[in-house]
């Protein structure tokens, strides 16, 4: 029962102690373990402030690569649409290029048609000519065996002829 019941010498040399312990940790101990702990306590409200400018300059991140990306993708755009007006361009222009070039090779082939039609033409007129100067030849031969029909006939176109 004596440890429910402490004496009177006991409690005193106990509180004694206690004091002198005190005394002890007041001097040598309190002032390292105070800045200890108020170091500690800086420390953790500077990383809690790292960790909230890391918060914000992630977010700030964020935002920055969302930006980038939304304008990526407008230039993107920009260069697609850019494409495609370049290519109907360029598809509009082989076109016109292919219609005119068509239209002329169809105006060469028309005009080679003429010429050799044309030619055709005058090697026609050219036969027909030759087989009315055969024909009017042999006919004339024919008329003419007499020597009194080639005088007279003579004599006809002489007067035909105008002389200048």
């Amino acid at each position: 029962m004596s440890l429910i019941n402490p004496g009177f010498g006991l409690v005193i040399w106990m509180l004694l102690a206690f004091g002198i312990t005190l005394f002890v940790l007041a001097k040598y101990a309190w002032k390292p373990i105070m800045a200890s702990l108020k170091e500690r306590e800086v420390s953790i409200e500077e990383s809690l402030q790292a960790a909230e400018k890391a918060r914000d300059a992630m977010e700030d991140l964020k935002l920055d690569n969302e930006q980038l990306l939304r304008d990526a993708k407008d230039e993107r755009d920009a260069l697609l649409s850019d494409a495609r007006k370049i290519k109907d361009k360029i598809i509009e222009e082989a076109k016109e290029k292919a219609n005119a070039e068509g239209a002329n090779i169809i105006e060469a082939a028309k005009e080679q048609i003429e010429h050799q039609k044309n030619a055709a033409v005058v090697e026609i007129k050219n036969t027909i000519a030759s087989y009315s100067i055969l024909i009017a030849e042999k006919i004339l031969k024919e008329e003419l065996k007499d020597k009194k029909k080639q005088a007279d006939y003579a004599e006809k176109l002489l007067k035909e002829i105008s002389f200048n």
